[in-house]
């Protein structure tokens, strides 16, 4: 018998159109089986980051597999785009509230950046993968951000895209405020359909050498987020809440 409960969101590699049916991972079997208690007839809301979303129903369940088959859209794709977070890896429960809050604010790519202070120089990219996942379900973004592979800055900043505005989170207090910084660059943001980086530094900071780098590339601008002194996770979400706020009236010159 069906259950009137608002239906579980899952992310699902399969194509999605009325009337496909296809297996779910045997960890959303488990999920759906035994964690939230849903049986054959009971809806799903799936989407794949490409064919928008859908409303399937449990069609087989039991203890090992479940499949679903594909009934109805519920909304065509849309264009997310979002920026690029480039930040030093943190340890492992502070960075689960990055990425889980960096999806939920709309970033486009998650690229850890290897630094001379970072405390956490290994990251596991499927594990950082499965919060992105997971954050998206909740929040209802039809994306999942792209994980990149780490970087030394040395790289990030040789291979930066020079019409790709980057700002930069200088913690000496040099820079200026979020909402100055994209009113100066507000034309490159547009130009670049709002293809822009925010590149934030490790739990020890950017040592002098590595600020200076950054800081004399042409496309980077220093921003600052204040006098006071914020840990890492703190200054990249306070950074990308600010961007999201302030450019969210930008957005249909962005997406043009």
């Amino acid at each position: 018998m069906p259950r009137a409960e608002t239906p579980v969101r899952l992310f699902v590699d399969a194509a999605l159109e009325c009337g496909a049916e296809f297996a779910v991972t045997d960890a959303q079997a488990h999920y759906l089986t035994r964690v939230m208690r849903r049986g054959v007839g009971d809806g799903v809301r799936t989407f794949n980051g490409r064919d928008g979303e859908w409303l399937a129903t449990i069609v087989r369940a039991d203890r090992r597999t479940c499949a679903l088959g594909v009934t109805t859209q519920l909304c065509r794709q849309r264009s997310e785009s979002g920026p690029i977070l480039a930040f030093a890896p943190i340890r492992k429960e502070r960075l689960h509230f990055v990425i889980e809050k960096a999806t939920e604010l709309g970033v486009a790519t998650l690229q850890p950046v290897l630094t001379q202070h970072a405390v956490a120089p290994r990251i596991v990219l499927d594990r950082v993968r499965a919060q992105a996942i997971e954050a998206a379900e909740q929040c209802g973004r039809l994306t999942i951000p792209r994980i990149a592979e780490p970087l030394q800055l040395e790289a990030l900043i040789a291979t930066w895209l020079q019409d790709r505005p980057l700002f930069f989170l200088d913690e000496r207090g040099v820079g200026r405020t979020i909402a100055d910084a994209a009113r100066e660059r507000r034309a490159a943001i547009v130009r670049s359909a709002g293809d822009i980086g925010i590149l934030v530094g490790p739990e020890g900071g950017f040592t002098e050498a590595e600020a200076t780098m950054i800081a004399i590339a042409p496309f980077v601008t220093a921003i600052s987020l204040g006098p006071l002194i914020l840990r890492a996770e703190t200054a990249a979400i306070a950074a990308l809440a600010s961007w999201r706020a302030f450019t969210e009236d930008w957005r249909p010159a962005i997406s043009e």
